[in-house]
């Protein structure tokens, strides 16, 4: 039977101390007011999953220009401080920790979810074969046009903003989502980057949105209280590099030298294989990375316990097994049979796949 106990270690992020390494991966939930603001039910669910060693926070919009999928929550209005206030107030009464990851999608948005009708912004005007979820269910989605020198400014703003929103909003810290082909993540790779400025070309350029972006959040939070969120190897929303390894090598000693809170990596997308090479790529840039690194994707609890004690991870953000256990730490230790995720339930909806969950007696 594989020893569990690595995963039950203290871990220190930053000035932040966690019970445990089982973390929560941020999970888009779509059942936020149409203005961004969450509804009641959210503090519920954050609370029932406070045990947790940290929680990420869904992906949380950081302007209404960043929103793509319909009813994701924001963090950039009073009402979104005061709603957001409830949760981590019952995060913290429940005995937890959580991190609010600030979110821009970029192109993966539609035209219905923004302001008047106003297109999706991107490093490139070209459209991603991707689609996204609104009000008619999932929709292609819509043509982008190409950020500004002056767009590109507002938007580090608006990270910025958002990051001191949070901070109000009683979150324990931020982490810049630059993943999963998002905003940030379109800046980062050369398969979808295609300008010619200071902000394309060599990778140099290329993270140096990224870069902003970190600076505009720290002005707000001790660095040691921001985290990132990388997918080097992801193709989802019709992501590419054409070297990843030199590309996200260089993302990695950037990010090495700010004394950040963690790097959180989506190694693999669930149920896909690990082939050996993909493997040996990712401990390859683990190298390259000092700090506190955290892993998600694919991961169940022995191999989770297994890379903790081997020192390649310090701690593994689960996903969908969060969503369907609340109490997934105790369910890990005592080798407990996990509840199953209702698939039906994940995006929009009430109560129910949300909050109804069972936990373990006692």
């Amino acid at each position: 039977m594989t020893d569990i106990s690595p995963l039950f270690s203290p871990i220190e992020i930053g000035s932040l101390s966690c019970p445990n390494r089982v973390f929560m991966a941020p999970l888009t939930r779509d059942r936020a007011q149409g203005d961004g603001t969450p509804k009641a039910m959210a503090e519920t669910y954050y609370r029932q999953r406070a045990s947790a060693g940290l929680i990420v926070s869904e992906g949380t919009q950081v302007s209404a220009l960043g929103k793509g999928y319909l009813d994701t929550p924001g963090i950039y209005t009073e009402d979104h401080v005061a709603a957001w206030k409830r949760i981590t107030d019952a995060v913290h009464a429940g005995g937890g920790r959580i991190f609010c990851q600030l979110w821009h999608v970029g192109r993966i948005s539609h035209v219905s979810l923004l302001p008047e009708g106003t297109q999706p912004v991107s490093p490139t005007n070209r459209r991603a074969e991707a689609r996204t979820f609104t009000a008619a269910g999932f929709e292609p989605v819509s043509q982008p046009v190409a950020l500004t020198t002056e767009g590109i400014a507002q938007t580090v703003a608006d990270f910025g903003h958002a990051a001191d929103y949070a901070r109000r909003a009683g979150f324990d810290g931020v982490e810049v989502h630059a993943a999963n082909g998002y905003l940030l993540d379109q800046f980062l790779r050369d398969g979808v980057n295609d300008r010619t400025d200071a902000y394309g070309g060599p990778v140099e350029n290329r993270m140096r949105l990224l870069e902003e972006v970190l600076d505009a959040c720290v002005a707000h939070w001790p660095s040691g209280r921001v985290g990132v969120r990388l997918s080097p190897l992801s193709h989802g929303n019709e992501m590419s590099d054409s070297d990843p390894e030199a590309t996200f090598g260089a993302v990695y000693r950037m990010l090495d030298t700010r004394d950040l809170a963690y790097l959180h990596v989506v190694e693999v997308q669930r149920d896909t294989d690990w082939p050996v090479e993909h493997v040996e790529m990712m401990d390859r840039m683990r190298g390259l990375y000092s700090g506190t690194y955290i892993a998600n994707g694919g991961y169940d609890g022995a191999r989770a316990a297994a890379r903790v004690a081997a020192g390649k991870v310090d701690a593994v953000a689960f996903g969908r097994d969060f969503l369907a256990n609340p109490d997934l730490p105790e369910r890990l230790r005592q080798g407990a049979h996990l509840n199953a995720p209702d698939a039906d339930t994940f995006f929009g909806g009430d109560e129910k796949g949300y909050t109804d969950y069972p936990s373990l007696p006692g």
